[in-house]
This record gives C-alpha cells, structure tokens and sequence, in this order.
C-alpha cells in the first residue's frame, strides 16, 4: 500500500498538483497513508473528518443532498469532494462516506458495508465515482481494504 502512496505523492509534485480529503467512515485513515509519505506537505492542502452530518454541512455539504439520498450516497461523496476541493483549492478532492459494520440509528438509510468514494478533478471539472463492498468482520481491515483500494484508482485518476 506505502508504494502506491509514494507514487501518487510523487506524480503530484511532478505535476504540481495538489489533493484534499473529506473523510467520514475512514476516520481520517487515508490522509494518514499520504502523509506518511515523505514530501506529502508539498502535495497535501487540507484534510477534514467529517463523521457528523453536522460537519459535513459546517464543510458546505448541501443538508439538502444528505436528506434527498441519506448521508451514505454517492451524491453526498460527490459533494464532499467538491466541497473540499473548493474550500483547500486543490487540484484534487477526494468524499469518502459509507457504512462499515455498524447501524447508525442518526441515518437509517443506506447500504451496510457498502462505501463511496468521489475525486473531484477541479481542473477538468469531472467526478470520478466508485463504490467498493466490504466483508471483513474488523473495522480496521474493512478501513484498510477501502484505503488501498482508493490508493489504486488515485493512481489511475492522477497521470
């Protein structure tokens, strides 16, 4: 997992690019992994664990999007990364949101297990969506499982 995080720290400076993160579900799990990188403070802009609906919104998520599609939706990714793109003014905001092994009794809706992830690419003006479905009985493994594989679409998404 540390190589891949080397290679997208390392793409961003080359690029002179920067990145952003709205994390919920990940807890802030996959800033850790950038900033463990060497160099990290010349790409990384700002990073935000948003776990309420209250921060999310207090970051500029629409309260409006979280109640249409509850707060585990790729809309409300999609907002995050958005949101924190604009507010660091990073070339790259990366939403994460989900559940992992737990009921929210505050958010009823929405898929168990199920995560979404959104990379807002502010110099195109596109989203790159994707969701992954997590088995692991520990929420550390199901954390990791989703960090790696966000890891691996950043390498695709940064170029």
């Amino acid at each position: 997992m540390d190589y891949n995080f080397k290679e997208i720290v390392k793409r961003l400076t080359l690029n002179n690019k920067t990145i952003s993160t709205m994390e919920s579900c990940t807890g802030g799990g996959l800033v850790n992994a950038i900033t463990n990188i060497e160099g990290s403070s010349e790409v990384l802009k700002y990073s935000a664990i948003t776990y309420s609906n209250q921060y999310k919104i207090k970051m500029g998520v629409d309260a409006n999007i979280i109640d249409k599609y509850s707060v585990y939706s790729m809309e409300t990714a999609k907002e995050m990364s958005k949101k924190i793109s604009d507010f660091a003014n990073s070339n790259y905001g990366v939403g994460i949101t989900g559940k992992l092994n737990r009921v929210d009794s505050h958010n009823l809706y929405g898929s168990n297990n199920l995560v979404y992830i959104s990379i807002y690419d502010k110099d195109n003006d596109k989203y790159h969506t994707y969701s992954i479905e997590v088995s692991n009985e520990s929420r550390k493994e199901n954390k990791e499982e989703v960090i790696s594989f966000i890891g691996n679409i950043l390498l695709k998404v940064i170029s």
